[in-house]
């Protein structure tokens, strides 16, 4: 089976050079790939105490921040090597002090994860929720090097419980222990005879509950605002266009629309009375009613400004993060596609958050949480789902 693997392996590293003909992304992952082994191992060399964090992109990393802070507050002699697969990731994070080093993750071939784990030695490493890198973890078992997955999520479609996923589940036993974010997920694993589990619940707590204190002040958002009641709009794509267009009924809302890919910026820049971040100033600022963010990393600060917040992706493939909204103790409303987000579902049962499903909704949703304080629930949820972090570093 590692035979087939390796085959599918090959053939879609054949199928991502051909896709980078085409796609801008793909593109920067061949380029970043060349040589990459030799220039992690050339930057490394000198050090001992490795520590290895990987996270598929931006948001499997923020799902493992407040880890890696920690830990590294906790182990101040050990060097932090972070990858990521996509490069939403590596471009945000390169340049952060977050890590010592901060690359692309080699391709999961037989010589990179045997060139990757002899030459760099890594003493643990610790995969962020998703990425399941077969030839790595058959690598880093022989050599015994500590292997943690964390905050991961299971679900019984996935090929670990499919009729064809033996093979796959047996390797699942190499890794020295799964963090799994709840007891579902934790009773699947055993449903395939996988012992080496844990519930420590969903790190992204311990990381959005940090937001509320960190230090965020812009005078331009803040002109534009003034004493207006504030609707921001994060991670949207061209399906929340329609919802988008009716803010125009919220006289008394100042609007604020952050695109998920910066790509996507035209598309919102035809909206009535709409501003760029990047082009407003305070003289121009006060006229507009919609201001759309084109700087990227600053959208989980920008929440803070919300009194009410829609959470885009519900209209296509999945909504967003939900819970770096919500953790301002602010209302939040999403599209209908959010079922395999149970944090989504936590709120909505818990009446902080409204599925809206057309722009109908979206305007009586929006009128329905001006009428209630949801503050005090808030808080209380996320202070019964923190915790996680203290759990995983007791282990690792």
């Amino acid at each position: 089976m590692r035979f087939l693997y390796n085959i599918f392996i090959f053939i879609y590293h054949i199928g991502l050079r051909v896709y980078s003909l085409f796609n801008d992304k793909a593109k920067q992952i061949i380029l970043e790939q060349k040589d990459l082994i030799h220039k992690i191992i050339n930057e490394t060399k000198n050090y001992s105490n490795i520590v290895w964090f990987h996270a598929a992109s931006l948001g499997e990393f923020e799902q493992g921040k407040n880890v890696i802070q920690s830990y590294k507050k906790k182990n101040p002699t050990h060097k932090i090597l972070l990858t990521f697969y996509s490069p939403s990731g590596y471009d945000y994070m390169k340049n952060n002090e977050i890590a010592d080093w901060v690359f692309y993750m080699p391709h999961d071939s037989p010589k990179n994860a045997k060139l990757f784990t002899e030459q760099i030695k890594p003493i643990k490493v610790i995969f962020i929720k998703y990425e399941f890198w077969f030839n790595y973890i058959h690598q880093l078992y022989i050599q015994k090097i500590p292997i943690y997955f964390i905050s991961c999520k299971f679900r019984k479609e996935q090929y670990f419980f499919r009729f064809y996923g033996k093979w796959f589940a047996k390797e699942l036993k190499k890794i020295t222990l799964i963090f799994v974010q709840d007891e579902d997920s934790n009773n699947l694993l055993k449903s395939i005879n996988i012992r080496n589990s844990i519930i420590c619940g969903d790190t992204r707590f311990d990381t959005v509950l940090r937001y509320p204190k960190k230090d965020f002040n812009n005078p331009i958002i803040k002109k534009f605002i003034k004493h207006n009641k504030v609707l921001v709009l994060g991670s949207v794509w061209k399906e929340d266009l329609k919802l988008i267009t009716e803010t125009k009924k919220l006289k008394n809302y100042k609007i604020i629309v952050a695109p998920h890919e910066m790509t996507q910026v035209n598309l919102f820049k035809g909206l009535e009375k709409s501003i760029l971040l990047s082009e407003a100033n305070s003289n121009n600022v006060s006229n507009s009613h919609i201001l759309i963010i084109d700087k990227v990393g600053i959208l989980s600060k920008i929440y803070r400004y919300a009194t009410i917040a829609y959470i885009g992706g519900g209209f296509g493939k999945g909504i967003h993060n939900t819970l770096e909204a919500a953790v301002y103790n602010t209302p939040i409303l999403i599209g209908p596609n959010y079922y395999k987000f149970s944090e989504a579902k936590d709120l909505i049962n818990k009446k902080l958050a409204l599925v809206v499903k057309n722009p109908n909704e979206f305007i009586q949703s929006i009128r329905y949480f001006e009428n209630i304080d949801i503050k005090e629930s808030s808080k209380e949820y996320f202070n019964s789902n923190k915790g996680a972090t203290k759990k995983i570093l007791g282990h690792i």
